[in-house]
């Protein structure tokens, strides 16, 4: 409750006094120092004084109803981040209700068995907590997080919504509408669709293609009862493992935990799996064409690697010099030397099934052939001359420096370990990785752009005013496909390539 809710003429006859002011923000003032000492920063427990990295120890739990838990203990601040990953995301969502997956997530606070949306947040609010919910294309996160003072509490509101949601109806019209506004919203800016547009045009009829937020047509299809039987199928134990760090006592929290989820069953859920993509042959390219845009953004790319590729590693280190740091090649080239761009910038989307490599960037509407022919010139150069030593020495030193920041704060741990296990994987994934960066070579580094970085095999997505940049967009692909910004949805595909 804030001050303005506490104090209103609603609630009280007379004014406050100084001392009751004082009272009331009290757990304000100190929320607010707790959270800058957690800023402060803090040794990384996952690094030794040699320079390696490890994981810190974890117990993996499977609990009787089939919910597995990841139990680490970190003592060095009185804090408990949850983090719980059902292994289902936007991939399962019903044919034409596109968006369901990430609706039903973002509805779970909005009303409970025992409490409203106000009522759950005024709760979660009084103890200094907080709690998200977001579906990814291929796994829905429910994170939450407390001082260990409140654990009995916060354990309570974090499975509340996990265990009783009610998804009332006004609560999911409210959403959808929001949502639908948001779409709109987003093609106005273009910037923040273009990865929507690329990801359906490159997919095609591969569950990787579908907008995981929705459309302007898909969520209009998605009621309260479309929300409600997405969350009975896929909201099992069986299909979720909860990671916990913090400061507790492993053996403790687990019987916290098994008598809080006791209630909930459920082990099988249907199965769901993205197809293995085909990566797209020749170029095609598809031009969105947003008559008032002044500017042009694009991506070029194909597919690119899974989370478990045997090489990725070096494919993040090949990468952090080609496009992902601001002196990589393709910023270097399209910012710092040209100044066609404010930005410019190369990634791989991993996932279970190889996800996307991209170039993305946008420039005004005179320099769009100027900056895509230079993001190509640049990617020809990668494979014609490949990367210096120093370029190498730099990217791991660079590297080796960024990794252990990500692994530093409890909700950052639980949020790896959970990942692990989704993928398969286990503490070698991040025990490995230092040394791995160091013993790269620049023979691998050739194999690497070789095999994982596409140049004669490419999607193009522009979106752009299409009277100015549409002559000069021919040249680059034989096929090219044209839609208008203000179309529902994104790109409708026909199940193939």
């Amino acid at each position: 409750m804030n001050f303005r809710q506490k104090f209103s003429d609603a609630n009280v006859k007379r004014m406050p006094t100084t001392m009751q002011i004082l009272r009331a923000m009290i757990p304000a003032l100190a929320s607010a120092l707790f959270l800058v000492m957690l800023a402060l920063p803090v040794a990384a427990q996952t690094t030794s004084s040699g320079g390696t990295m490890k994981l810190p120890p974890f117990r993996k739990v499977k609990l009787p109803n089939g919910l597995t838990l990841l139990l680490m203990e970190k003592h060095n601040v009185p804090l408990i981040s949850f983090h719980m990953l059902v292994k289902t995301g936007s991939t399962a969502d019903p044919a034409g209700a596109e968006g369901t997956a990430s609706a039903t997530a973002a509805l779970l606070r909005h009303g409970t068995q025992s409490r409203s949306g106000e009522q759950y947040a005024a709760d979660l609010d009084f103890i200094g907590g907080n709690f998200n919910a977001n579906a990814s294309i291929e796994y829905t996160t429910i994170s939450a997080e407390f001082m260990k003072k409140d654990i009995t509490k916060g354990l309570d509101l974090f499975s509340d919504p996990v265990l009783h949601p009610t998804f009332p109806a006004t609560e999911v019209t409210k959403l959808i509408a929001q949502r639908k506004s948001g779409i709109l919203s987003a093609k106005d800016q273009a910037q923040g669709v273009l990865a929507t547009y690329f990801n359906g045009y490159l997919f095609g009829g591969n569950p990787y293609a579908r907008p995981t937020g929705g459309d302007e047509q898909s969520l209009t299809q998605i009621s309260r009862d479309t929300v409600a039987t997405f969350y009975q199928t896929y909201y099992k134990p069986g299909n979720a493992v909860l990671a916990v760090v913090g400061d507790f006592d492993s053996a403790e929290m687990e019987k916290m935990l098994a008598s809080q989820f006791a209630g909930w069953t459920g082990e099988n859920v249907p199965s769901v799996r993205a197809l293995e993509p085909t990566p797209a042959t020749g170029k095609r390219l598809l031009l969105v064409d947003k008559p008032d845009s002044t500017q042009t953004y694009f991506r070029i790319g194909n597919d690119g690697i899974s989370r478990t590729n045997p090489d990725r590693v070096y494919v993040g280190v090949v990468n952090n010099i080609f496009g992902g740091s601001f002196t990589s090649m393709i910023n270097s080239a399209l910012r710092i030397k040209s100044g066609l761009t404010y930005g410019a910038n190369s990634a791989f989307d991993q996932r279970k099934a190889p996800g996307s490599f991209y170039i993305s960037t946008y420039t005004k509407n005179p320099t769009t052939e100027q900056a895509m022919d230079m993001a190509l010139d640049v990617l020809k150069q990668l494979h014609e001359k490949g990367i210096s030593a120093e370029q190498l020495a730099s990217a791991k030193s660079l590297l080796k420096g960024q990794y252990p920041l990500r692994l530093e704060t409890s909700d950052q741990l639980a949020s790896q370990i959970a990942d692990l296990d989704f993928y398969g994987l286990d503490a070698h994934d991040i025990d490995d990785y230092l040394p791995k960066v160091e013993a790269m070579t620049m023979a691998d580094a050739q194999r690497i752009i070789k095999t994982y970085f596409p140049l004669d095999n490419l999607v193009f997505v522009v979106i752009g005013k299409a009277s100015e940049i549409g002559a000069a967009m021919k040249k680059y692909a034989p096929q090219m496909d044209t839609r208008s910004i203000s179309d529902p949805g994104f790109w409708q595909a026909n199940g193939s390539r």
